[in-house]
């Protein structure tokens, strides 16, 4: 076992894992926070897209180790005081979601991309939200929902 401590939505845990532990795994078999999906299991879908450390990652290649020392955020650390942030409301006014599954990792995946370029093109958001595949969309209302939060906030 090896020992780790990592902030996960501004809380900070000490625990003791397995060094083969995925930090998908850890994040939501040990902590509860079953709002990031297991989607693929092999890095190709980014259902699993976190945030380690400000940079998107996809939890089912990192290990759990990985994040020691770390800060994560997950989809459910974006929504302040209970509200949804503006790229959370964005998806939902533009009806870029439908089954959901794949939305907490384009919902994060979309945060990085805003981060860096807070006003993207409709091309510029199809290649950052490239890795996250959703099966029923078609991604037009993806790209809408992302063009529509770029022009309220950038989120933090």
């Amino acid at each position: 076992m090896t020992h780790i401590s990592v902030k996960v939505d501004g809380t900070t845990y000490q625990d003791e894992v397995e060094p083969r532990l995925l930090l998908i795994h850890y994040l939501r078999d040990r902590l509860g926070l079953s709002g990031t999906p297991i989607g693929c299991d092999t890095s190709n879908c980014g259902a699993c897209t976190v945030e380690l450390d400000g940079v998107s990652v996809k939890s089912c290649s990192v290990l759990a180790v990985q994040a020691d020392g770390g800060e994560v955020t997950t989809v459910e650390g974006l929504a302040e005081d209970g509200e949804l942030s503006a790229l959370q409301r964005a998806f939902h006014e533009k009806h870029a979601l439908q089954c959901g599954y794949c939305t907490p990792g384009m919902l994060m995946a979309a945060r990085d991309l805003l981060r860096e370029n807070p006003h993207p093109s409709a091309d510029e958001i199809r290649h950052g939200l490239e890795g996250n595949l959703c099966r029923c969309t078609g991604y037009q209302n993806i790209v809408r929902a992302v063009q529509a939060a770029s022009e309220q906030e950038v989120p933090a």
